[in-house]
């Protein structure tokens, strides 16, 4: 009896093994197509998941691009995935076929942390009518309140001169900028969403930054990588909620804020802020189940601008500073020009920038060097299509690598070091090349892009106006390479802000 059960448990993992096996090759059928992307040998059932070093994502993509060409592939457990690196095929790939690549590959873990199937915000929702009409409301919305015209400036302008006041606190002592950096830019995303602005000692806001950080931290690294390309881990009960804690508590805290909002919104005036304009369509949609204006969607939304238009700029920002106390001579050029331009009276303007090519290079610079979203956002083709001579099949996941754009050698003059004349023509003047492209291209390109152009501007020249940057006395050199999760960000620092 005992052998007997010893024979049917060895048939059972027998062909267990095997049904696993034809699942794995069936998952691997497009790499057996005619002129597929070569790639690294893959693993049964892993794929190359071992093989990719998600802890720095930038350099183990141009180890493989040195091995395989501009566009080469991956097996992600049962995901097949293709990389397209350098100018030529990045533009072939989302301007050329930007219809085709304009989809984002499914998220079971972010169904399994409670959202619905496909309906996920701005940045991750699946391309179709959904993503266009919540795109339409978020952009027309941020127009409403100010984007592109005076009275979003001036939001900004105020924002950055308390800012600089905040700065101005720590009495040229040394600190680190960058808790200031997120409160100030989070409060332009709070004021466009739900029409206020917190105190920096706000607990509720301080709250709210902390959530922010800690999620985009676990929507990095292998763990995350894996429960998506093996969902049915995902099933295994309390998981979602044990791996990614900061994410469903960042969403809770933004549940109160919408609930908190819809007690004190009067139907009956114009919307206060991007809230009130969204809770307006939920009211009309209601009986409409297609309609994407729902509770659920509508903290996506937020939950979109403010981990992607808060933390990008601030970020950007850091990089900024970091690179003016490395570069006191570029941080004494912009000076000048901001004297020469503006004064050391007037808050700067966004009028101001074409009258100010240098510090208009830098701050473009700054988004080169720092090169703080190296993959942009994954996307999925829609149908089979040719990029650099390969076929790539429908429903293939898209890694865009913009590093290999921003750093492209055959485009930059110093590709790997920070040289603001990459902005500058001979005779001085401001000029952008097409290999520019920090907020990624075609369909999915960044919809914050007009914001962030002018956070960058008003907050750097604010700062710049009212202080020099250095290294603290005693302090080491800081490094100018970055640390590498979803987001390239400067290894910690601290700085001196003397007013000038």
């Amino acid at each position: 009896m005992g052998l007997l059960t010893g024979d049917v448990l060895v048939s059972l993992a027998l062909a267990a093994a095997i049904f696993f096996l034809l699942v794995d090759l069936m998952h691997r059928r497009p790499r057996w197509a005619a002129r597929y992307p070569p790639g690294p040998m893959s693993m049964p059932g892993l794929g190359n998941l071992l093989q990719v070093d998600f802890q720095d994502v930038p350099w183990c993509f141009g180890q493989l691009r040195r091995r395989f060409g501009d566009v080469f592939s991956l097996q992600l457990a049962w995901t097949p995935v293709v990389v397209v690196n350098g100018l030529e095929a990045v533009r072939e790939a989302l301007v050329k076929h930007n219809e085709d690549t304009a989809d984002r590959p499914p998220s079971p873990v972010y169904e399994h942390l409670g959202y619905r199937p496909h309906m996920e915000g701005v940045i991750l929702a699946r391309y179709g009518p959904d993503w266009r009409e919540q795109r339409r409301f978020s952009l027309s919305t941020l127009r409403f309140f100010g984007l592109g015209k005076k009275s979003l400036e001036l939001w900004v302008t105020e924002e950055a001169a308390c800012l600089c006041a905040a700065f101005a606190d720590h009495a040229a002592r040394p600190f680190s900028p960058n808790a200031l950096l997120n409160k100030a830019v989070g409060n332009v995303i709070a004021s466009l969403t739900y029409g206020r602005r917190f105190e920096y000692d706000d607990q509720s806001f301080l709250r709210l930054m902390e959530l922010v950080m800690e999620a985009l931290k676990e929507d990095s690294g292998l763990l995350r990588e894996v429960l998506n390309a093996v969902p049915v881990l995902l099933r295994i009960p309390g998981l979602p909620g044990k791996v990614f804690p900061a994410q469903k508590a960042f969403m809770a805290l933004l549940d109160e804020l919408v609930t908190e909002h819809r007690m004190t919104r009067d139907p009956a005036q114009p919307p206060r802020d991007l809230t009130d304009a969204f809770l307006a369509e939920v009211e009309k949609a209601k009986g409409n189940p297609d309609s994407s204006f729902t509770d659920e969607n509508l903290r996506m939304v937020v939950s979109d601008l403010f981990s992607a238009g808060m933390v990008t700029t601030s970020t950007t920002l850091a990089w900024g500073l970091l690179l003016m106390i490395l570069h006191p001579d570029v941080q004494r050029r912009v000076q000048q020009e901001i004297d020469e331009v503006i004064g050391k009276v007037r808050r700067p303007a966004m009028g101001d920038q074409a009258h100010m090519p240098f510090t208009t290079a830098v701050i473009h610079e700054v988004q080169r060097f720092a090169d703080i979203i190296p993959l942009g956002v994954p996307h999925m083709t829609t149908r089979d299509i040719e990029v650099q001579g390969f076929l790539i099949p429908k429903g293939t996941t898209l890694f865009t690598n913009l590093s290999s754009v921003l750093k492209d050698e055959a485009v930059w003059e110093k590709p790997f070091r920070f040289h603001p004349e990459h902005f500058l023509d001979a005779q001085g003047r401001f000029v952008k090349p097409e290999a520019f492209m920090p907020f990624s291209a075609g369909r999915r390109m960044c919809l914050g892009e007009p914001l962030a152009r002018m956070e960058l501007f008003l907050f750097f020249t604010s700062l710049l106006q009212r202080f020099s940057f250095s290294v603290p006395p005693g302090h080491p050199q800081p490094s100018d390479h970055g640390v590498c999760n979803f987001l390239v960000t400067p290894s910690p620092y601290q700085l001196c802000a003397v007013p000038r």
